[in-house]
């Protein structure tokens, strides 16, 4: 799921890692939102007011949205930057680091809500940006930029454009393509709906606050230690493999030369 890049994924892996991710990014959406009323898993709307106190002439009004842009851009910047980084090394994951730190992230803003009343909400607010930048930075690498998990405008103009296809077969053949990817984008649709209604009820109804972002941290997690574990299963049962068939080999060159 995390371990496949590019042309080696199939419809299967990113299926896998979209309802993750999209899930996951759910429960940040409506939990920043009700904590702080603000957006946490995007800067479109950050943007948009960011342009109107500036055509107001209200610049230092508009510089904490420039900051909340900037730290989903930071976020993003540091994904990619330890991915490529650690890329050579064929020991390590490249995906462990961001995952972590997205993880850590989420359940410090829950924990120190614990300890402390929260007096600058923007610097939380800053910190689930950068959060889900780096999500979303890690899963484009991931999937070759065919996954995007942590907001739903891009993707409702895909599913748009290609439902609209599927009317027009002689134009565009490939169907079963176009099929893959409707799945893919209503499985993201659906599961990060599934995510901002568990978040909301873990919030509201259940009094968990930001306490909420810690069940989605603990989703990474598992997601991330059930990937590598998987991934040595896989890799032990091939080396096994391989030893019965080098055995077999020799046995059969024995019982030749006897």
């Amino acid at each position: 799921m995390f371990r496949h890049q590019g042309k080696q994924r199939t419809l299967k892996h990113n299926l896998r890692i979209a309802t993750v991710l999209s899930f996951v990014a759910g429960i940040v959406n409506v939990t920043g939102f009700l904590a702080f009323k603000q957006l946490t898993t995007n800067v479109t709307g950050h943007f948009a007011l960011f342009i109107t106190d500036v055509s107001e002439f209200e610049f230092w009004k508009g510089t904490i949205f420039l900051i909340y842009i900037f730290s989903f851009l930071f976020g993003s910047f540091s994904s990619s930057f330890l991915i490529e980084k650690f890329r050579a090394s064929k020991q390590l994951n490249v995906f462990v680091l961001p995952t972590i730190i997205e993880s850590f992230i989420l359940i410090f803003v829950a924990l120190i809500s614990n300890v402390i009343q929260i007096t600058y909400p923007d610097l939380i607010i800053c910190l689930l940006l950068f959060a889900m930048g780096m999500q979303n930075s890690f899963v484009t690498k991931i999937s070759d930029a065919i996954v995007r998990t942590t907001h739903l405008t891009g993707l409702f103009t895909d599913l748009g454009i290609e439902l609209s296809q599927l009317f027009f077969p002689a134009t565009h053949k490939n169907r079963e393509k176009i099929k893959e990817s409707i799945k893919l984008h209503i499985y993201i649709i659906c599961f990060f709906f599934l995510g901002g209604m568990l978040g909301g009820f873990l919030y509201a109804r259940m009094g968990m606050k930001l306490n909420t972002l810690i069940f989605g941290a603990i989703i990474l997690l598992i997601s991330l230690f059930y990937d590598d574990m998987k991934f040595k299963l896989i890799k032990t049962k091939r080396k096994y493999r391989q030893r019965r068939r080098v055995k077999r080999s020799n046995l059969k060159k024995r019982i030749i030369n006897d």
